[in-house]
């Protein structure tokens, strides 16, 4: 059975790569939940109780919310912590998100959109990372921090999780379907097929 292992970064910070990093180390990975529950501050840890007994591994929101709560729990868990310059998490928040309002969001943040609230989203991914920080200071063998904008990968990760590096490269969700797309397109365009 596998430690339990919580990606405590926030979303857009590369925990869609790192989750499909701990499938590949096979690992049973939950995603986000609540998005657009109202009641989601209240309700978070009763609905998380029962995904944590069914997976191994947890990404994206509100993971990152309940650190505290869930290393409280889960003693003997591990947590990762991605992250990303602040100002192209931002503009990755913008450009995704928007206007668009999230129960999750509003939570979060005390905004539900990113866009005309750019300050108070910076402000809160700031200070999240400081506190997660602060909170692991002494405790390093429980707290990893990656940055995959910084290729940071199987090098780093299957040391802190005591697995055995993939014979594959790391998967980068953005930066490699978008590579992937574009050399397809090349490739058909040049009459190559696959």
């Amino acid at each position: 059975m596998n430690t339990k292992v919580f990606c405590i970064g926030f979303h857009k910070t590369g925990t869609t790569s790192l989750g499909r990093a701990l499938r590949i180390l096979g690992y049973r990975v939950a995603g986000m939940f609540g998005v657009q529950n109202p009641d989601i501050a209240e309700q978070v840890m009763e609905l998380a109780g029962p995904i944590v007994a069914e997976h191994d591994a947890f990404q994206d929101n509100p993971w990152p919310i309940i650190y505290k709560e869930l290393d409280e729990r889960y003693p003997g868990s591990k947590f990762v912590l991605t992250l990303r310059d602040p100002e192209a998490w931002l503009r990755s928040q913008v450009k995704h998100f928007g206007t668009r309002e999230t129960c999750m969001r509003k939570w979060i943040y005390g905004a539900g959109c990113p866009e005309g609230n750019e300050e108070i989203y910076r402000a809160r991914y700031k200070r999240h990372n400081e506190e997660v920080l602060d909170y692991f200071k002494d405790r390093t063998d429980d707290l990893l921090v990656m940055d995959l904008a910084e290729m940071d990968g199987w090098d780093k990760l299957c040391p802190f999780l005591g697995k055995n590096v993939p014979n594959k490269p790391f998967p980068h969700a953005g930066k490699s379907e978008k590579r992937e797309g574009a050399l397809a397109k090349l490739r058909k365009c040049f009459g190559r097929g696959k």
